[in-house]
Formats: structure tokens, C-alpha cells, sequence
């Protein structure tokens, strides 16, 4: 039994990957014809691609319902997709790598924005909004930063960002909890975790109404797993 699980959980992992694919394929497609398009058909194309976004996400908040193995296995790919939503991270293939949990494969893109800067192939401007959100990436997956880069990611993380840092933070720690208490497992909670958990809906409710949201209705189906 504990083996179908596990193919199960596999199996479904995939396929969340292949649909998160997919939307990250449409935002950098839209992208690198944007120059082609009219400005009110990218920005409604965009518009599109990020309502699909919004759905996705509240099907996997569903899938993820209760379920401490998927917290853990999902978790990365929720704050990834979260933060695009946001518009914190703006790059397709670093939400991917992101939503993937692939650090060895962020330093890689990493270091090629770095040698494109130095040739001249990659915008100042573009290199360290990447920059930004590859560190930023890697922190939330547990990397460790060189004091360097720790620095970097201070002096020029926008306020989007920093607030996605804290919004983050609190839902994963909120998902978890509520993930092991509704699977029956028994914990121990500390008084500070209880006080937390009490007051979990209203903290993220409010920190999430503090994040510029893109102009869409968010409340229209789920998308289809």
C-alpha cells in the first residue's frame, strides 16, 4: 500500500509539473514576441496566462489539503507559482526551476546571466532582476547565500519581493502545521506554534491583501488535474 502511494504521489507530482510547464512555456513565449504584439494584446494575453495561474494554484491548494507528504513534495512548487502571481519573480524559467526545487540548476542560469552581462547579450537592468530572484529562490530552498550575495539580494530586492519573503514564510509554516494536525498525526505544539496557528488565517489573509496583486478574478474554476 505504502508503494501505490508513493507511485501515486509520483504520478501526480508529474503531472502537476507538466501543467506548471506549460503556463511558464506561455509567459516566456509571450515574452520573447512581446516587441510583435500590440500592448493591450500582450497585456491581455498576460492577463490570461495569470488567471490559468491563479486557477492551478487553488487546485493544488486543494490537492495539498491535508496532506503532509504533498506539503513537502508541492510546497516549493506553490510558493513558485505564488510568486508569480504576485509578479514578485517575473522570469518563467527561474518560477520553473523554482517550482522544481533545482538549485544545482539555478546557479547554472545564474552564472550564464553573469557572462551574458559581461559580453553585453543580457540588460544591466534584466541581470539583476534575474539575479534577485534566483537568490531569492535559492534561499527559500534552503541554500546557503555568500555574505556577497546576501548583500546583493538586500540592496536590490524590490518591496514586491520583500513581502513575498514574509508572505511565503508565514504559509509554509501555516501549511505544514494544519497539514500534520488534519492527517490525525499527533504533535506537540509549542505556545508560540499554537498561538500561531490560532491566528494563521487572519495573518496570511492579511499579509496576502498587502501584495499587488495583477488585476484578475481569481475566484473563476479550477483548472483541470
Amino acid at each position: 500500500m505504502a508503494s501505490r502511494g508513493k507511485s501515486e504521489t509520483t504520478k501526480l507530482k508529474q503531472n502537476m509539473e507538466e501543467q506548471l510547464d506549460r503556463l511558464m512555456q506561455q509567459l516566456q513565449d509571450l515574452e520573447e514576441c512581446r516587441e510583435e504584439l500590440e500592448e493591450d494584446e500582450y497585456e491581455e494575453t498576460k492577463k490570461e496566462t495569470l488567471e490559468q495561474l491563479s486557477e492551478f494554484n487553488e487546485s493544488l491548494k486543494k490537492i495539498m489539503s491535508g496532506n503532509m507528504t504533498l506539503v513537502d513534495e508541492l510546497g516549493g512548487m506553490q510558493l513558485a507559482i505564488q510568486a508569480a502571481i504576485s509578479q514578485a519573480f517575473k522570469t518563467p524559467e527561474v518560477i520553473r526551476l523554482f517550482a522544481k526545487k533545482q538549485p544545482g540548476q539555478l546557479r547554472i542560469r545564474l552564472a550564464e546571466a553573469s557572462k551574458d552581462v559581461m559580453v553585453g547579450k543580457l540588460p544591466r537592468d534584466v541581470y539583476t532582476q534575474q539575479k534577485v530572484e534566483i537568490l531569492m529562490a535559492l534561499r527559500k530552498l534552503g541554500e546557503k547565500l555568500t555574505v556577497e550575495d546576501e548583500s546583493f539580494l538586500s540592496a536590490n530586492a524590490s518591496a514586491t519581493l520583500s513581502q513575498f519573503e514574509k508572505v511565503s514564510a508565514c504559509i509554509g509554516s501555516g501549511d505544514k502545521i494544519l497539514a500534520m494536525a488534519s492527517s490525525g498525526v499527533e504533535i506537540s505544539l509549542t505556545p508560540n506554534e499554537e498561538q500561531f496557528l490560532q491566528n494563521y488565517a487572519g495573518v496570511v489573509h492579511s499579509q496576502m491583501s498587502q501584495l499587488p496583486q495583477h488585476p484578475i478574478d481569481q475566484g473563476k474554476g479550477t483548472a483541470l488535474v
